[in-house]
């Protein structure tokens, strides 16, 4: 699997609804952001996790309170679960109600991993967000 760019055309962003221990290993065998999108029924789930790129990646606090506002504002607007786990190190996001929803979030999480907020201010604008 090649490492994905940054920052990751959503269309880019991996399906692991059957492979999601081979796209997790080949995240942490890269050291890189693991981001990945998983079928659930009709809906769908998206999955960003920091703890594969490594001991010398790090999150900053503005990024980690902007996915949260994101994510919060998600489940509020009921554009994803109420059970979605906010961070710091990884995120969740479940019934998600669209894969191209789903495709946008994944690369909008990654971005911020890395620390580029303006994919995720994209994604899900609103308060908390904007500048």
């Amino acid at each position: 699997m090649q490492p994905l760019p940054i920052p990751c055309p959503s269309h880019l962003i991996p399906d692991a609804t059957d492979t999601f221990g081979a796209v997790y290993r080949a995240a942490k065998a890269q050291r890189a952001v693991f981001v990945a999108i998983e079928r659930e029924g009709q809906r769908w789930t998206v999955k960003a996790d920091a703890l594969t790129a490594g001991p010398g990646h790090s999150v900053d606090e503005a990024a980690n309170e902007a996915l949260r506002a994101a994510i919060v504002r998600l489940v509020h607007e009921r554009q994803a679960g109420s059970d979605a786990y906010a961070g710091p190190v990884y995120f969740i996001l479940h019934n998600v109600p669209s894969e191209e929803q789903a495709r946008q979030l994944a690369a909008a999480f990654h971005a911020a991993l890395y620390g580029d907020l303006e994919p995720l201010r994209l994604a899900v604008p609103g308060d908390g967000l904007d500048p």
